[in-house]
């Protein structure tokens, strides 16, 4: 069975706004019910598109000072580690470009050079092992 898609107008929209705002019906929900609209929200849309501020709803969020401080300090380790990734983007592409000069002045092709040299993982934790 298909479902029926029931559209409203806009002006039929924004008179059941202006019955909310006006105290008629004391909730949105008991508009909804009074004009017989089936969606759960549909009438909460209707109020924040074509509501005035007031009736609008507003979230405020209350926070203990521990909260605020662990935002900030997570903010402040993202802008670091955002940082740190461009830093160590930029490196990668200077080590890059010096890799293609370096090849070109040797007369080798930079993946030919990469097969010869690759080293293997457990190479490159024996050098860090020795630092």
């Amino acid at each position: 069975m298909k479902g029926t898609s029931i559209q409203y107008s806009e002006a039929f929209k924004r008179e059941v706004v202006k019955q909310i705002e006006r105290g008629k019906y004391r909730s949105v929900d008991h508009a909804r019910r009074a004009y017989g609209i089936r969606g759960a929200m549909t009438v909460s849309r209707w109020v924040r598109k074509y509501g005035s501020e007031a009736l609008q709803t507003r979230r405020i969020r209350i926070q203990m000072m521990k909260e605020v401080d662990e935002l900030k300090a997570a903010r402040r380790r993202v802008r670091e580690l955002e940082t740190a990734l461009a830093d160590a983007h930029i490196d990668q592409c200077l080590e890059h470009a010096f890799l293609e000069i370096a090849c070109e002045r040797m007369g080798v092709k930079p993946e030919e050079f990469k097969k010869k040299h690759a080293m293997t993982l457990s190479d490159v934790r024996r050098m860090r092992e020795r630092k």
